[in-house]
């Protein structure tokens, strides 16, 4: 991902890899599925990413929605009726693999069990993702590990402690950290601006030399996604959605199609600005060089033989001709030639 302070890792390339989160904004639908993939690859994401889970292996039958679930969906039923609504079997995840192809954009998906995690792998997944959630599970973070492709760790929810914990297992694993790519994330849906601690995905940087940083976005709009990029992300991650009012845990948090394609050619924008970091003059600048500074010319009439002095040369646009940088040597130096009011000095 791209040469720099936080490595390079060897699938993603220079730009920043931008995934659109389709996630379970498809709402148990296939056709509503293929959608999402054909926004995403309308909008210029790198890839397309859903999440793969078997609901029973999942969670429990008495665990709870999250709160921000049950805003959505209100407080009947719990995370199994949830999920069972929004699983997606190994034949629809071939078709959309397929669908994503013919569209040109990389299918993605998050498994959140081993079983999971070997349908995908079947697939040819090029990219695993370790969802937040799923940053203490010990036999996931070595089964991914072990399969030697590239990884993106999302961190909602941990700590660097935590965080160089799942690094550990993976590295014990074989896992080589120059194919990791760390995404600071915070767990909330929709994410509080004064919650988003953005600088932390620097920190993480810092703290683990040799890995990507990228950055899992949750917030409303595209301002954050957009300054993380500015900041250095190799990784922007945004959840989608074809419209914020479906009935879902997740599409109040999303992006619509046109907020999709405008984050995109945001972060493509920010790209071309950030540059190559050598300051130096721009081929636009050149063209303006001359026009925007100054020569040391003439103030009055100055005779041959005639001292230059703060009298008789002052400094005036166009640049091209003796730069004012010049002075302390031209002070005193006899004029060679006479000079009318406003030419340009000559030595």
């Amino acid at each position: 991902m791209g040469d720099g302070a936080h490595g390079r890792n060897k699938l993603m390339g220079r730009q920043c890899y931008i995934i659109a989160e389709a996630g379970v904004n498809h709402n148990g639908s296939p056709e509503l599925a293929r959608e999402l993939i054909s926004v995403a690859a309308g909008a210029g994401a790198d890839a397309v990413k859903f999440q793969t889970f078997k609901a029973e292996q999942l969670v429990t039958g008495e665990a709870k929605k999250a709160a921000y679930q049950d805003a959505a969906l209100g407080g009947k039923g719990g995370q199994l009726e949830m999920l069972k609504r929004l699983e997606l079997n190994a034949g629809m995840h071939q078709e959309l693999s397929d669908f994503s192809k013919g569209k040109g954009i990389q299918f993605l998906s998050t498994a959140f069990d081993l079983e999971s995690l070997s349908m995908l792998d079947d697939l040819g997944l090029p990219i695993f993702k370790i969802p937040s959630g799923e940053i203490t599970n010990f036999q996931l973070l070595e089964a991914v590990a072990k399969l030697g492709k590239p990884v993106v760790l999302s961190t909602g929810m941990a700590d660097l402690g935590e965080i160089e914990e799942a690094i550990e297992v993976m590295l014990a694993s074989g896992f080589a950290r120059a194919d990791l790519t760390v995404l600071h994330c915070t767990t909330a849906y929709p994410t509080p601006m004064e919650e988003v601690n953005l600088r932390a995905m620097l920190t993480i940087g810092a703290a683990f030399p040799g890995v990507a940083i990228g950055y899992s976005d949750h917030t409303l709009g595209i301002a954050v996604p957009l300054a993380a990029a500015a900041l250095g992300a190799r990784v922007i991650e945004k959840h989608i959605t074809l419209d914020k009012g479906m009935e879902g845990p997740d599409h109040r948090a999303s992006l619509e199609p046109d907020e999709l394609k405008e984050m995109v050619r945001g972060i493509r924008e920010l790209e071309l600005a950030l540059g190559h970091g050598r300051k130096e003059p721009t081929r636009s600048e050149s063209l303006n060089m001359t026009a925007a500074r100054k020569s040391l010319v003439a103030a009055r009439r100055i005779e041959k033989g005639e001292e230059f002095c703060e009298r008789n040369v002052t400094m005036k646009r166009p640049g091209g001709g003796v730069s004012p940088m010049e002075w302390p040597r031209v002070m005193g130096v006899r004029a060679n030639r006479d000079f009318e009011a406003d030419e340009m000095i000559t030595l």
